[in-house]
């Protein structure tokens, strides 16, 4: 029997695709459209016509080169501003193609990061993301460069032809303050990680890490790591993953299905982010992610990390050694991260202390095989590996308006059960994975104590089958249910709801040539609510490659949701 998960499909494509310019995607998604769709709404803006900066128009990606750009600050709108927002287009020509990794760059310090998707011999997609950049206003406030990094091969490798040519427009847009309006309270400093031309670090295994020495401001007062692991290669589907012990019987890859970022300073432990399961729209099926892609697919959204409990520590004037690792990687994770450092404005240094840090060095997970094997020699049972996690990191500064202390309780919970069933003519396995973190963040400044709470939640279930017929053919039918699930009350008591389901079948024949789909049916919505009575909810339906629905306000008439 011949397993075939993991594998994306390319769609046949003679050479000499024609060259086509970024297309504008409508704000809504179209019905009857098979463009890539998102339920996800785009970034709200405030009154006033913004100032707009290119990054770059019509780049095209056709190559493993990093490309180069030139940026400089709006003169029209010379800060502080009251939003900025990231925006862009992207378009890939009628072809053969993967997805691809897309990430963007300003001084080294991340401004996008996401995947493109696939096309098709007829279909050249289209489609448009946008990003909250305000908290990296610091960095727009002067002249630097920037960098594309979009590796897409187009040529001949191994017998196949890809010739799909990636185009991208990207710019920035500036929001005035209002009269009497106050500036947001962003960072003022971004520091990148890497801190590099290049983009993301490679980490191939647990002992892998993206480290850099930082100096910080000597009036250093809150601190906070914003992070993206991107799984890739052999790490790309990790949450199927297997103990090494078993991977030869259940046919998959190893280090068990737990991957965990690790953050630490100095070589002690810092801080956690866990790792999203993104699925790429040529991950397991690419007719699962036609047109509706899998949740934040196009757009990852960075992890915060609050180091704020480390910060009378980082402003000694001394340099830290920053690092990133990724448990249990197995080849491999990339890895980016923006540091963001708020400055005491009345204070030329502040001093401090780190009181408490129960966070260990590694997580212990705990992993239960209960599989048999008749005598036939099918295999039948689950693996289970769980985490649990919990610590507490304290720490304190003495600033211009008195001492404040910071402490942050965290308790993190990772499970992934895999039932399989595996015969000479079927390879069932059944995945339920739940991965959540709960903090309770409370900031005391001998007047007054400040508390607030996170919940983050990424379930995902996935279903996968492959049965082989007498006569040699296959077929393999896969379905999907993820989500990413986020409370918290710091942002005004904001509820996020986003879920992808997913499902389609492809057949084979005796030779293993993929002869088409069906079934392919997939849904999303979206649901974002706060404390003021503020609703968003967008559902979306498609069937067989095409937006068949879209249901604007879904969700918001549920009680207490806003109404609207």
């Amino acid at each position: 029997m011949r397993r075939t998960i993991l594998v994306s499909l390319l769609w046949a494509a003679g050479l000499g695709a024609a060259q086509s310019q970024v297309i504008l995607v409508p704000d809504a998604p179209q019905v009857g459209s098979a463009n890539p769709a998102s339920a996800q709404p785009l970034v709200p803006r405030p009154p006033g016509k913004p100032c707009t900066v290119k990054l770059f128009s019509e780049l095209a990606f056709a190559n493993f080169t990093n490309k180069t750009y030139s940026y400089a600050p709006p003169a029209q709108c010379p800060g502080p501003w009251a939003k900025v927002v990231f925006t862009a287009d992207f378009t890939v020509t009628a072809g053969n193609q993967f997805d691809r990794t897309a990430a963007f760059y300003l001084g080294h310090a991340n401004i996008y990061y996401g995947t493109t998707a696939e096309p098709g011999a007829t279909l050249s997609p289209s489609w448009h993301v946008e990003r909250d950049v305000t908290d990296l206003s610091s960095l727009f406030r002067s002249a630097q460069s920037g960098e594309a990094d979009l590796g897409n091969f187009v040529g001949t490798s191994g017998g196949v032809v890809y010739n799909s040519i990636i185009y991208a427009n990207a710019a920035l847009e500036f929001y005035p303050l209002c009269e009497h309006e106050p500036a947001p309270a962003t960072p003022d400093l971004v520091i990148p990680l890497p801190d590099a031309a290049g983009g993301a670090a490679t980490l191939n295994a647990t002992t892998s890490q993206l480290a850099q020495r930082v100096t910080l401001p000597l009036n250093t007062e809150r601190v906070f790591l914003d992070v993206i692991a991107q799984s890739q290669s052999g790490d790309e589907f990790w949450y199927t993953c297997v103990p090494n012990d078993v991977t030869s019987e259940l046919q998959s890859c190893g280090n068990t299905a737990f991957r965990e970022t690790e953050v630490s300073i100095d070589g002690h432990p810092a801080g956690v982010a866990p790792v999203y399961p993104w699925i790429y729209t040529g991950g397991i099926d690419p007719f699962l992610w036609q047109p509706i892609t899998g949740v934040q697919t196009l757009d990852f959204k960075p992890y915060r990390v609050d180091l704020t409990p480390f910060a009378g520590l980082l402003a000694n004037g001394k340099p830290h050694l920053l690092a990133l690792s990724v448990y249990n990687a197995n080849g491999y994770f990339l890895a980016t991260a923006n540091l963001l450092v708020h400055t005491d404005p009345h204070a030329e240094h502040v001093t401090g202390a780190v009181l408490r840090n129960t966070l260990g060095v590694a997580p212990a997970p705990v992993v239960q095989e209960q599989l048999t094997t008749d005598a036939s020699g099918n295999v039948s049972g689950t693996v289970t590996v769980s985490s649990t996690r919990s610590y507490e990191i304290a720490g304190y500064v003495d600033t211009s308006h008195g001492r404040i202390e910071t402490i942050l309780t965290s308790r993190l919970k990772f499970e992934n059960q895999q039932r399989f069933s595996i015969t000479a003519s079927a390879y069932v396995q059944d995945i339920t994975q739940a991965t959540t973190v709960d903090t309770d963040t409370t900031n005391d400044d001998g007047w007054s104590t400040r508390s607030t709470h996170s919940e983050f939640s990424y379930p995902l279930v996935l279903n996968y089958r492959y049965l082989s017929n007498a006569n040699g053919s296959a077929s393999q039918t896969t379905s999907v249910d993820q989500q990413f699930v986020l409370s918290d009350t710091a942002r005004d008591a904001a509820t996020v709801r986003s879920n992808v389901v997913s499902t389609d079948t492809l057949d084979f024949d005796a030779a293993g040539n993929f002869t088409g789909n069906s079934a392919q049916a997939s849904a999303a919505q979206y649901l974002e609510t706060d404390a003021q009575g503020h609703c968003y909810g967008r559902g979306l339906s498609a069937a067989a490659g095409v937006l068949t629905a879209v249901r604007n306000g879904l969700g918001c008439n549920a009680p207490g949701n806003g109404g609207r």
